[in-house]
């Protein structure tokens, strides 16, 4: 392989990560007022928030299910969320995404609890380095908990890639662009897959190796996931507890 395209040195990959290493995460949940739930999301480079809105009054009507509530899920990237302006408003990735995301997080929205309405999810990329839609489904599933929307577990997300011939865990940008394979997954803290993709051409051990280094990454994301929203709820419940306490004083 070319020099100027060597994905490691010594070992290490170009942001000096080991193969089997996640980029940093940071989460910030609540971060939209006006919201019923929201999340900030940070993985590597990639900066992504989600908003949720309902359980609330479909409109146009005729959308509605008698049985269940309906999830509308819409992922965009901003123009200036690449080094190349992109064009405003949705095209055929968008809609795509936006799809399969979409499927990986309604099979655990308690649907059936909301008959006729619906549950939109927003998920907005700021800057993008690889890996958005996984990025965009960890956000819109901390957003969904904070939104107080009834599921049975999260959904978390994460792909695995192949470069100069190893599978590594969490690709970035240069890695996805000159890579050789990508797998994205998403999954619930219990094993079940509710996405799988592949760009690319993996033999059957390279998969199970891929598959495998994801779940792992999955595991420690939904560790985040959950005590980004421990956090959040402790320091609401420790405020609520104070002001409290000042009532029963000035009383």
């Amino acid at each position: 392989m070319d020099e100027k395209l060597s994905f490691f040195k010594d070992g290490f990959r170009l942001d000096g990560r080991r193969p089997d290493e996640l980029r940093p995460i940071k989460i910030e949940v609540g971060v939209l007022a006006r919201a019923d739930g929201s999340c900030y999301m940070e993985m590597g480079d990639n900066k992504v928030i989600a908003a949720v809105y309902g359980p609330r009054e479909v409109h146009p009507r005729h959308l509605q299910e008698v049985s269940r509530a309906i999830v509308r899920y819409r992922y965009n990237m901003a123009s200036f969320s690449v080094e190349d302006r992109k064009r405003p408003g949705p095209d055929r990735r968008s809609y795509e995404v936006s799809k399969v995301s979409r499927e990986a997080l309604e099979p655990v929205i308690l649907t059936s609890y909301f008959p006729k309405s619906v549950v939109d999810i927003f998920v907005e990329v700021l800057q993008a380095d690889a890996g958005t839609r996984t990025a965009g489904i960890n956000a819109a599933s901390v957003a969904l908990a904070d939104a107080g929307i009834p599921m049975k577990c999260l959904i978390s997300s994460c792909a695995a890639g192949k470069v100069d011939g190893e599978i590594v865990l969490d690709p970035m940008k240069f890695e996805d662009n000159f890579g050789e394979a990508d797998v994205p997954i998403a999954m619930t803290p219990g094993g079940d897959f509710t996405l799988l993709q592949m760009d690319g051409r993996l033999a059957p051990e390279e998969l199970k190796r891929a598959l495998e280094l994801a779940k792992t990454g999955c595991q420690q994301i939904y560790e985040v996931q959950r005590t980004a929203l421990v956090d959040r709820y402790s320091s609401i419940e420790e405020q609520e507890s104070c002001d409290e306490a000042e009532v029963e004083i000035y009383e």
